[in-house]
């Protein structure tokens, strides 16, 4: 909670069988009162209100609705409502309970709950808000629950409660007495709800101590389940024969009965994004969706490639404000291309669509907006739908979509049958979530050393929010400072917080309404935004001769952002004579309540990058050497926050260098791995250090998207100190097609593409 600063918590002690706690947000936020006009008037609102301070107002009148219970075996049970993809969630609610209580984490027991339509906003996970929004409601209740322990031991002991202690999920008391925690459950629970407080633990054990994972050893011996590893009853293999172009129809089927006569298939659907086919076996899935001979109609860009789409961009692209009187300027246009999510995992769900009611099994960080959905699809009211949140393979913004858990609802009730839908790889690449086209445009009036003003127009293709987020900023619309803009646009301010003291900032959002598949993709706008401001930056220091960490130093508007960047310069041995052809770069980031800066060493020698023989087609540097120093207020599990950020420079250095969609005539090229040129072997830094800041504020900011755009823009600076050029268009080789794109549908050849350098 911003500026959280009480000493007690406050809850409720449930009435239940059992001990049950829950915790509503007990401080009202306060919108900012600088800001009363409409949002053009004061464009810097990310320095008042950050993205995940309105995703707390929007679930704060719901946040009493989930609670910590505790067994009589002496387990502590959690439903969790957000969504465990990978980033460690799990584990930190776990420790958050096992400080408080003070038991071991595996007395802990986080599960991730159902869709609650009831919850309204306060089940979304994304704009690395879980851990800011539910650090303090967990610790509340767990805390609210050892008093509640501790009341039950002292009126069955006769003594005072302020006597007895727990340790290690034992509570002691005079004369020697003890018992386990559990054995008090039933004797503390309440008859009738009550509202109680209580003191959070003075001294934090385990918060801010390294811990494992906890389901780390079920995921490296294959234990961990995943969608496609449930067994729901009938639940058979299903895939999906997908057209030529995105969001195409099915006109009709032109070898339906041959197909269905195959040796595996049981049934074949028409639904709304292709032909569904249901089989034994995913192989005789795949088999029959080859065979397939369908007419389909058009899709939705049909006709768009990288070089239209980037033409409409520029037309879009408002006019920049004259230079200012006596000003010197920098301008600045940068571009980068379509990029895939590329969750491991690809898209899948479970369905069983009966005509009284639906059960669904799905990775989901937007669990209610997907239940809405699927009920509307099913034909049922939301009371007859159940919906089960499954951990999933990896998101980066894909799973705050439920476009699989769609398909298999309505290929459930087509069939009358249960469904194991899944997405193949290509269809995941061409048919799933792409992060949007963008252009960069940036004017930067300075006299001599002194910054006046900043003007950014950021042009993309339109990012589709229509799922919890869009959900939770039009709740709060009516509460902001804004007038007249769309969410897209107030998530886009609330979300760019200018780290540097520019004079008048103004960072603008304008978006085309083509209607690809787009998502949100790990840090959303921040990358391309923050990737070609960095790059002005280091055009400014170059224009000045100054050193480009002591001029971010010196524009620096925090004292935390300014010791991130002593960190990493100390520890990146930033300065360093590096021979031709090699530079370091750097690059901050400011949001979530967090701050990240990322020094880099790149290597742009062709005679000293070194590649797999199957990979010659690829040309480009290596990253070296990546140093990161990060501040997230609390670190509660630095273990954790270290792998995001390995993860975060990963997905930066694709960014820039090599990850990328080539669109054409309404279909991304890209079909595989092979493919798409996420970061390599060939070009991971072989020397990844990060340091976590110890505590500098009393709440836990958002960590795992924050590296995504500090690496960018270390990584696209030290190319250009490399190699004397500063690029302006990326990733830096998406100009040569180095693969030969798969067919569209087989077995329709691939037809050449236009405009681009084939090296195959």
């Amino acid at each position: 909670m911003a500026g959280h600063s009480r000493r007690r918590f406050l809850g409720y002690l449930l009435a239940a069988p059992t001990l049950a706690v829950a915790v509503p947000v007990g401080e009202e936020f306060a919108m900012p009162g600088e800001a009363s006009a409409a949002l053009p008037s004061n464009p810097e609102i990310a320095d008042l209100l950050d993205l995940s301070d309105l995703l707390n107002l929007a679930a704060a009148p719901t946040s009493g609705l989930v609670a910590v219970g505790v067994q009589a075996d002496g387990t502590v049970s959690f439903a969790l409502p957000r969504a465990e993809v990978g980033q460690g969630i799990t584990t930190a609610v776990t420790m958050l309970i096992a400080e408080e209580l003070d038991i071991g984490m595996d007395k802990v027991r986080v599960t991730l709950a159902d869709a609650r339509p009831e919850l309204l906003c306060n089940q979304l996970t994304g704009g690395s808000n879980s851990m800011h929004s539910i650090y303090h409601p967990v610790r509340a209740a767990a805390a609210i629950a050892r008093l509640a322990l501790l009341d039950a031991a002292a009126g069955q002991w006769g003594t005072d409660a302020s006597r007895l202690t727990i340790t290690e999920g034992v509570i002691s008391g005079p004369g020697g007495r003890s018992a386990p925690l559990g054995s008090f459950a039933k004797a503390a629970a309440g008859t009738r709800t009550k509202q109680l407080s209580a003191e959070p633990k003075k001294r934090p054990s385990l918060i801010g101590t390294p811990q494992s994972r906890i389901d780390a050893h079920d995921a490296v011996t294959g234990r961990k389940q995943f969608t496609m590893d449930l067994r729901v009853p009938g639940a058979l293999p299903t895939m999906v024969c997908r057209g030529p172009h995105i969001n195409a129809g099915v006109g009709s089927v032109r070898n339906l009965a041959e197909v269905r006569a195959m040796p595996g298939v049981t049934d074949i659907a028409v639904i709304s994004t292709g032909v569904a086919v249901r089989a034994n076996t995913t192989t005789h899935c795949i088999d029959a969706v080859r065979a397939l001979r369908v007419d389909w109609r058009g899709g939705t860009v049909d006709g768009e490639t990288d070089a239209s789409v980037r033409a409409e961009l520029r037309a879009i692209t408002p006019p920049m404000p004259p230079p200012m009187p006596g000003a010197e300027t920098i301008d600045l246009e940068v571009d980068f291309a379509f990029a895939s999510n590329s969750a491991l995992e690809t898209n899948c769900a479970i369905a069983d669509v009966r005509p009284d009611r639906a059960e669904i099994w799905a990775a989901l960080k937007a669990p209610i907006p997907a239940h809405n959905e699927i009920a509307a699809k099913a034909g049922l009211l939301p009371t007859a739908v159940r919906v089960h949140v499954v951990q999933g393979g990896g998101s980066f913004g894909r799973k705050l979509f439920h476009d699989a858990a769609l398909e298999a609802t309505e290929a459930s009730k087509a069939m009358g049958k249960p469904v194991k839908l899944m997405w193949h790889r290509t269809d995941d690449f061409r048919h799933g979530r792409v992060h949007p086209m963008s252009t960069s445009k940036i004017r930067l009036n300075h006299s001599g050393e002194n910054v006046l003003s900043y003007e950014q127009r950021h042009m993309a293709t339109q990012l589709d929010l229509g799922h919890g987020f869009g959900d939770a900023i039009t709740s709060m619309l009516d509460k902001l400072p804004v007038a007249d803009l769309t969410f897209n646009q107030v998530f886009f301010l609330t979300t760019q917080a200018m780290p540097y003291d520019f004079g008048i900032t103004n960072q603008t959002l304008h978006e085309v309404p083509l209607k690809f598949h787009t998502s949100s993709m790990r840090n959303v706008y921040s990358p391309n935004v923050t990737g070609a401001r960095e790059i002005a930056v280091e055009m400014l220091a170059k224009k000045l001769g100054k050193d480009s960490l002591e001029l971010r130093r010196s524009f620096a508007k925090e004292e935390r952002v300014r010791a991130i960047l002593d960190k990493v310069a100390e520890l990146g041995e930033w300065g360093k004579e590096m021979p031709p052809g090699t530079a370091q770069g750097i690059g901050i980031h400011v949001e979530y309540k967090s701050c990240c800066a990322v020094l880099v060493e790149i290597d742009c020698r062709p005679e000293t990058v070194h590649r797999p023989v199957e990979e010659e087609g690829v040309t480009g540097p290596r990253v070296m050497r990546a140093t990161v120093a990060v501040d997230v207020g609390v670190p509660v599990n630095p273990r954790g926050l270290e792998a995001q950020m390995l993860g975060c420079v990963n997905d930066g250095i694709g960014l820039v260098l090599t990850e990328s969609l080539h669109m054409d005539r309404g279909l991304p090229l890209e079909g595989s791995w092979d493919n798409f040129f996420y970061t390599r072997q060939w070009n991971t830094p072989l020397d990844v250090r990060v340091f976590v800041m110890p505590k500098t504020t009393e709440e836990p900011g958002g960590a795992g998207e924050l590296g995504v755009a500090a690496t960018v823009g270390a990584v696209a600076c030290a190319y250009g100190r490399a190699t004397g050029t500063m690029p302006t268009s990326f990733p830096i080789n998406h100009g040569t097609l180095s693969f030969e794109p798969l067919p569209r549908v087989p077995p329709i050849p691939q037809s050449p593409t236009d405009g681009l350098e084939h090296t195959f």
